[in-house]
């Protein structure tokens, strides 16, 4: 994203990938040997693109709005029962009537924020004191609600005082930790941010199925970054930064060095410092493990008053009350793996079918990525990794198959060489393979999308969220201050501040 504006702005620019294909964790692969499928391998929704950016520089991107927003089995019923949220929804089938017009309303007045925050992200960031005014302002008494809700107390106070249902009440929670290890009671509010943002996308907080898996979204983008004539050097190792602008990287074997006006980052800022030589801060730890999945068909399920196309069509949480997440936080915060895991599922290919061959799409096969919370990087970084995964994966499936009317492993396909069809990504694979520190997919704690009131915004690079110590040395990635997600957002802001310099 960064280097298609500054390419489209006249500026020479040369971008430098340590793999051999762009994408970063954004990519899509066929993970299976001899299975015609391209799963997007790490990340998989998008919310957070921005859709004026898109245009901005021409990227054929094309997402799909999923059918319905959400099924979770109930745990007390062993999954008999279950809340879908969508066209048809089903409070009412788990006790939870009374709770269906406080959740809406709980969303309503959210929105009433979110809609007046989402514009800002690609602006210069605004104060704290600013964005309360401004979104007040526009948003009237439910945007000012809203703010206390989100901004000022943890999150789980709100939550738990909209609606009365566990169940309900953990289906709004898990917005407040993908990727981020956390109790909902947390003094320091890191949930709160999450939470923020995984709704302020788009001003509603919808995640859409990108259509060709989301290697055509990074993809797309560095095609128009090559158009306007931004020079991409893949397989290209960085070995050394200095804060005035010189690059030392090896590719094809030999050492190359070039000198530019500006650097821009797109690594954590614990890689930024070792490149640099300066001391490694630390890194907030990942909390994550992901499972892909290649399926005949979609499992039965133990409630069959939904169909498995409805359920699947959104996200599909497992073990996912208030009670259980709060559970599943404290086994972790203790060193086990959480029992029952928290889980939510999602299936690409019920809404964009054009990742399978026309072969698999007759047989009736879908894809399904498992993404379990509460599983912190020291889980994983503590003991042997293949055993660490196993582990991971066995509770993942355990999970999965408490909810379901058969065994998942029993819908699974075999590859070329007739293993089943499991991919696990811990956070100690996304340290290795991405250099993501500690596996964090926001490359850090996430950060509030506005200044504090008393921070310095006297350069560009600070008023557009994108500084480092060095005035030549941007970060343009998820360690930008509204940087973390699938969203292109630390890329624009961070031409933003080279092109207004």
């Amino acid at each position: 994203m960064a280097a298609g504006y500054l390419a489209r702005a006249g500026r020479r620019v040369r971008v430098l990938e340590r793999l051999d294909h762009v994408g970063g964790a954004a990519v899509s692969t066929h993970a299976f040997e001899g299975v015609d499928a391209r799963l997007s391998r790490y990340s998989y929704l998008v919310s957070l693109l921005p859709q004026r950016i898109v245009d901005d520089l021409g990227a054929r991107i094309r997402l799909v709005r999923r059918r319905y927003s959400s099924y979770t089995p109930d745990p007390a019923t062993g999954g008999r029962t279950g809340l879908l949220v969508g066209p048809e929804s089903t409070f009412g089938a788990i006790g939870a009537a009374t709770d269906e017009a406080r959740f809406d309303e709980f969303y309503r007045r959210c929105r009433a924020m979110t809609t007046h925050v989402w514009p800002t992200l690609t602006e210069p960031l605004r104060t704290r004191s600013e964005m309360r005014r401004d979104v007040i302002a526009a948003g009237g008494h439910d945007a000012e609600a809203a703010w206390r809700a989100i901004v000022d107390r943890p999150i789980g106070e709100a939550i738990t005082s909209a609606v009365r249902s566990d169940l309900v009440r953990g289906v709004m929670a898990t917005d407040a930790l993908i990727g981020t290890f956390a109790a909902l009671d947390d003094a320091s509010l890191r949930q709160n941010v999450c939470f923020l943002y995984h709704l302020v996308g788009g001003g509603s907080g919808d995640w859409d199925v990108p259509i060709g898996g989301m290697g055509a979204v990074t993809g797309a983008l560095a095609a128009a970054a090559a158009g306007f004539g931004a020079d991409i050097v893949t397989g290209a190792e960085v070995e050394s930064i200095t804060p005035d602008g010189e690059v030392h990287y090896r590719h094809g074997g030999a050492e190359h060095r070039v000198v530019a006006d500006r650097v821009l980052a797109n690594v954590t800022p614990a890689v930024l410092a070792r490149l640099l030589g300066e001391p490694v801060p630390d890194v907030a730890p990942g909390a994550q493990v992901k499972v892909n999945l290649m399926l005949r068909r979609l499992p039965r399920l133990r409630d069959e008053s939904v169909a498995p196309e409805q359920a699947f069509g959104g996200t599909f949480h497992i073990n996912e009350s208030y009670a259980q997440l709060d559970s599943a936080y404290r086994q972790a915060a203790g060193g086990a793996v959480p029992e029952p895991l928290p889980c939510e599922i999602y299936c690409h290919s019920l809404a964009d079918p054009t990742i399978l061959s026309d072969e698999l799409r007759e047989a009736g096969a879908q894809t399904l990525t498992v993404f379990g919370l509460h599983t912190p990087h020291g889980l994983t970084a503590s003991g042997a990794p293949d055993r660490t995964r196993d582990a991971l994966t066995s509770a993942v499936l355990t999970s999965l198959n408490s909810v379901l009317a058969e065994p998942v492993q029993d819908v699974l396909m075999e590859d070329a060489a007739g293993r089943l069809c499991i991919e696990t990504k811990t956070t100690a694979d996304l340290e290795d393979a991405l250099g993501m520190t500690n596996g964090n997919i926001f490359h850090g704690s996430l950060s509030w999308p506005f200044a504090e009131d008393d921070e310095p915004l006297a350069t560009s690079a600070q008023r557009w969220g994108v500084a480092t110590a060095h005035d030549r040395i941007l970060l343009c990635g998820s360690g930008s201050r509204r940087g973390g997600a699938v969203s292109g957002i630390g890329g624009h802001n961070a031409a933003m501040a080279v092109l207004e310099a």
